[in-house]
């Protein structure tokens, strides 16, 4: 049966713990606040009260809702006195003897129907209820920062939880305005062990040399439409934070290469380079703020160069890519090169998936002096990424550069008679672009995370999306940029590198092959 909650104790209330009360008492739900430390719980409540008053006095609350809110909440100095809630929620420090100490001592207090939730976000319920004599009435029920803002909540079963333990949090997280999704008790649950391959990749991109952070960040950012770049974002969370993370999921999945961290990112947590907190870490920082500074590149091309006797040659693995690129090229009167062979003095222009552009070239049987490749995954509209090889001519990379590196008839505002500005960049020769790698890496986990059954496609995709402000879902994402096409970047980078982590997930490869939605699951069927 679903427990109809009508009281709730937080047992820890640093920023999690009453962010967690704010929407449980916004709810109207009974809420109880206890910390260890003395005058903490009061402390969190005052800091509470203080800024709801003042969003209520930009007319986000009104003053009756404000006054009910804040009757729903009772500090208690006494931890005995939870005894008589539906759900206790644990958000203390994530250590593991603690918490097991913790649930130990709360079940001495409470009767056996009272549901005991943690909000960890790392351990394992399993191993926290371990020591519980009731395991059976233990949870994960993982909310994320700032949880007023961040409607999802992982509803974790451990390996004893009831059925009707997981309903009841589900119905719970529903009432306080959150979607609640139901994820395995496995290593980072869904959105940590989700978010895994964006800061992952694009550390070994920036550790081969690809492209410097900066754009790196831009090219995810403006180009594959991430709300922040990588690098940002780990300036953002801390790299005392997101090291240890990686670290973790990395070897609690016993050295998987798909979670494999980088070496920088352990000599910045040496050097105390931890991001925005200290001033400096990717960026550097002055008040909490990134010091703005020119950071496109500088290169010795131009955008304004005349490329009105410039020739073209394009080969495409796909056929709408080619036609997308004479598209461009007409609209901005560029002779097309339509020989079976380029002419000698054409650029050549290659829009290609999960390669180099040498070994495209190549593979076309053409001269690598005359070609530079173009990332067709991106959205052309907003941003640019070319690759020479290492042996292209100058004037050639010249050449891409002013076609594609300028405002054109390519981008165009919602007035037809002005062009937006579209940046273009240069990377040094990658097995596949950054955007294609870092892009290809999110969708394959999330259909591996599929395939263990550890959510459901949609709650994975919710999950990701709301937990991490993707543009897309990683299910989804592959759907729209389309299964094979991700299918082929994977077996071209992992069959070129032989390195493991880009080998495609089952499920991704069944799907595409098949040419069905990512979302497709298995009929039931008994045997």
């Amino acid at each position: 049966m679903i427990m109809t909650v009508k009281s709730l104790a937080i047992i820890g209330t640093g920023i999690m713990g009453m962010g967690i009360a704010q929407i449980a008492a916004q709810a109207d739900i009974q809420v109880l606040l206890f910390d260890a430390k003395a005058g903490a719980a009061e402390q969190g409540r005052q800091s509470l009260q203080a800024m709801l008053e003042k969003l209520a006095a930009k007319g986000k609350f009104t003053d009756e809702q404000l006054q009910s809110t804040l009757s729903n909440l009772t500090v208690i100095e006494d931890i005995a006195k939870i005894a008589d809630v539906d759900v206790v929620i644990e958000a203390i420090i994530e250590n593991l003897d603690i918490k097991k100490q913790l649930f130990k001592q709360l079940e001495s207090l409470v009767p056996a129907e009272t549901i005991l939730a943690t909000n960890t976000s790392s351990l394992a319920v399993t191993a926290i209820a371990s020591d519980c004599e009731h395991p059976e009435r233990v949870a994960g029920f993982h909310f994320f920062n700032p949880v007023p803002l961040m409607k999802i909540v992982e509803v974790i079963p451990g390996i004893s939880t009831k059925l009707s333990v997981v309903e009841t949090l589900t119905t719970l997280a529903k009432r306080m305005g959150h979607l609640g999704v139901v994820a395995k008790d496995t290593p980072g649950f869904i959105v940590n062990h989700g978010g895994r391959a964006f800061g992952t990749e694009a550390l070994k991109i920036l550790g081969e040399g690809v492209a410097s952070f900066e754009d790196i960040d831009r090219i995810l950012r403006d180009g594959a439409g991430f709300r922040m770049g990588p690098f940002e974002l780990l300036d953002l969370t801390g790299i005392d934070v997101s090291h240890p993370v990686m670290e973790s999921i990395y070897n609690q999945y016993y050295f998987e290469p798909r979670y494999r961290p980088h070496p920088l990112t352990r000599q910045m947590l040496t050097g105390n380079k931890l991001g925005r907190k200290v001033g400096e870490g990717f960026y550097q920082y002055t008040d909490g703020q990134k010091v703005t500074s020119n950071t496109n590149q500088q290169l010795p091309y131009k955008t304004d160069s005349d490329t009105s006797n410039l020739s073209v040659w394009i080969g495409a693995d796909l056929a709408e890519d080619k036609q997308q690129l004479i598209d461009h090229l007409n609209a901005n009167d560029i002779t097309i090169d339509d020989n079976d062979q380029p002419n000698p003095d054409s650029l050549i222009l290659l829009a290609i998936y999960g390669e180099d552009t040498t070994n495209a070239a190549i593979r076309y049987q053409v001269n690598p002096k005359q070609a530079v490749a173009i990332d067709m995954l991106t959205d052309l509209s907003k941003h640019r990424t070319l690759m020479p090889s290492i042996v292209t001519e100058d004037n050639f990379v010249a050449q891409a550069y002013a076609l594609f590196g300028r405002n054109n008839k390519l981008g165009k505002s919602s007035d037809e008679d002005s062009e937006v500005a579209v940046d273009a960049t240069l990377i040094t020769e990658s097995t596949g672009f950054v955007a294609q790698r870092v892009v290809a890496m999110v969708i394959n986990l999330g259909c591996d995370i599929a395939m263990q059954g550890i959510a459901t496609p949609k709650d994975i995709d919710n999950a990701v999306k709301l937990g991490l402000g993707y543009p897309y879902g990683p299910i989804s994402w592959g759907d729209e940029l389309g299964a094979e096409r991700i299918l082929l970047i994977l077996e071209r980078i992992y069959g070129l590198t032989g390195d493991p982590r880009y080998r495609p997930s089952p499920w991704l490869q069944r799907r595409a092959k098949l040419g069905i939605s990512l979302f497709t699951q298995q009929s039931n069927f008994s045997c």
